[in-house]
């Protein structure tokens, strides 16, 4: 029997499905170490740019798995999402959202190639350098810290399974 139901029900957003992974790369974004040991500026741009360092390590691991594809564009709308809400609580309007949360994207794009550079490279430091701290190099040991924790997440997520990965609800230490 036809069911009028289905045609004004609502579905489930299926990118719900990735809500507690986006929610752990916002958590692990959110970490002290990062501002404390890491010197990051706990600033509306130091922290988005820790949620694009988190984000990208945490797609190119999706990338290794092709049939998860999927969960990386659903994982990426949901960013997409929460940096336009973000945008607006904070007040802007409605004509400036669109080109803010395009620049955002854009440069969590350019993150995701910057951000396959190998552990420990100069070209990883120099991308970090860039992104976190806008292209004035920190102290050697928060340099350091970033780098070494950096690599300790890349580790972790490169450990996890992907289908474990993309249904997670915290990233690996």
């Amino acid at each position: 029997m036809f069911s009028i139901s289905r045609i004004f029900g609502s579905r489930a957003d299926p990118r719900e499905a990735r809500r507690p992974l986006w929610n752990a790369v916002v958590a692990a974004a959110r970490a002290p170490h990062w501002y404390v040991e890491g010197g990051v500026p706990d600033t509306l741009d130091g922290r988005f740019d820790m949620i694009s360092l988190i984000l990208a390590l945490v797609l190119h691991r999706i990338d290794d798995a092709p049939d998860q594809a999927l969960a990386g564009v659903e994982l990426t709308e949901l960013f997409v999402n929460d940096m336009d809400g973000q945008m607006r609580q904070v007040g802007f309007g409605d004509m400036v959202v669109g080109k803010q949360v395009g620049r955002m994207v854009g440069a969590l794009g350019g993150r995701l190639g910057a951000y396959r550079a190998p552990d420990g490279s100069d070209a990883l430091k120099a991308a970090l350098v860039r992104n976190l701290w806008r292209g004035v190099e920190p102290d050697a040991e928060a340099l350091a810290h970033v780098m070494a924790a950096t690599a300790k997440l890349r580790a972790a997520l490169q450990a996890m399974p992907v289908e474990a990965l993309v249904v997670a609800d915290r990233l690996p230490e």
